[in-house]
This record gives C-alpha cells, structure tokens and sequence, in this order.
C-alpha cells in the first residue's frame, strides 16, 4: 500500500501579519479562552499549528491566532490545507470544532489525573477547568443551605459559601485560581 500524501503534510512558520483570520468564522472566542490558551502557549509552546489555505486565511487555529497575538508573538507555526475546495474549507471550519465538542469525558480517570497534578504542585489552571467544574469533579463546596447549617460553627451570610477540600494542594490550587479571578476568599 502506498503512503497517501495529505492535504496538510508539514509545518511552517509564518508571520501573523501574514495569516487572514476567516470572516465568517462561527466560533466564538471569549477573553477569558484567549487568555487560557496564551497560559497555555506559555507553558508548551506551540503545540498545534495553525491551519490555513494557500492564501493564508484560517481554516482552524482562529483561538490560537489571537492567543498569540495577545502574546505579541511575530510568527506561528502554520501548515497549508493544498487543494481543498471553497466546500471543504467552510465544512472543516465547522467540523474542527465541532468533532472536539463531541467528545466526553471519563470523570473518574480526570479525577485521578487532576489530582496527582494537584499533588505535584501543577497549576491546575492551565488545564482550562473552571473553579466550579473542578469542586463539581471533586464534589468539593456546595452552599450551605438551612438544612445543613447546623454543622458549621460559623454563620454564612447570603451570597457566600463554604467549601471543604479533599487535601491541601487542592485548596491552595482553588486559593490561587479565586483570587487571580478577582474572588475574594477567606481561610476558616
């Protein structure tokens, strides 16, 4: 059988300035993702290159083109899509981000993942989890409510919770992600 020769074969660094964000991209990228991306980019480097057609507009990469302009980075990792139709590129636009929404989850094996991260003192923000899908995972926090009041010694004004942690590192991880958000946060 012989190698089939792909459409995107090999990676090129090109200037941004180079590089045409698609007009119609449907996706949407708020400053928060941008900004987890950028952490993201930091901490790996490019790790996925940009996909672009011949003309160097974006098929898909729109998140990590402006993560790294965010970064004022001048070049990016880019591979050429050669050959594909006005009908592909649109299709792909869609399917890239799509295919990856519909994939799931293993909570159990995340769990176990996320945790010996926890243990070795990684930033478990750079993971893309949000605070609340992290206590969610750990079953960690839930407000107290009139019922369970009673076993608290402290009272917990409206608005406010209190969460409990399963150990150390995972309460100085929530610590560090709530207050980098703005969230004020007291020990007890």
């Amino acid at each position: 059988m012989s190698k089939k020769q792909w459409p995107a074969d090999s990676v090129i660094r090109r200037k941004i300035s180079s590089i045409i964000p698609y007009a119609r991209n449907s996706r949407t990228h708020s400053d928060e993702q941008i900004a987890q991306i950028a952490a993201s980019i930091n901490e790996w480097g490019f790790t996925t290159p940009i996909l672009i057609d011949e003309s160097g507009e974006v098929i898909a990469g729109h998140g990590r083109l402006l993560a790294a302009q965010r970064l004022g980075l001048e070049e990016v990792p880019t591979m050429t899509a050669a050959g594909w139709s006005d009908a592909q590129k649109k299709a792909y636009v869609i399917a890239d981000n799509k295919l990856a929404l519909n994939a799931g989850w293993d909570d159990e094996i995340l769990k176990i993942e996320m945790q010996e991260l926890g243990d070795l003192n990684f930033d478990l923000t750079l993971t893309g989890f949000e605070i609340e899908e992290m206590a969610s995972l750990f079953d960690l926090g839930e407000p107290i409510s009139e019922q369970n009041k009673t076993d608290v010694d402290v009272e917990v004004p409206e608005n406010q919770m209190i969460l409990t942690f399963e150990s150390e590192t995972i309460l100085q991880e929530w610590f560090y992600r709530a207050e980098s958000e703005g969230i004020e946060c007291k020990l007890l």
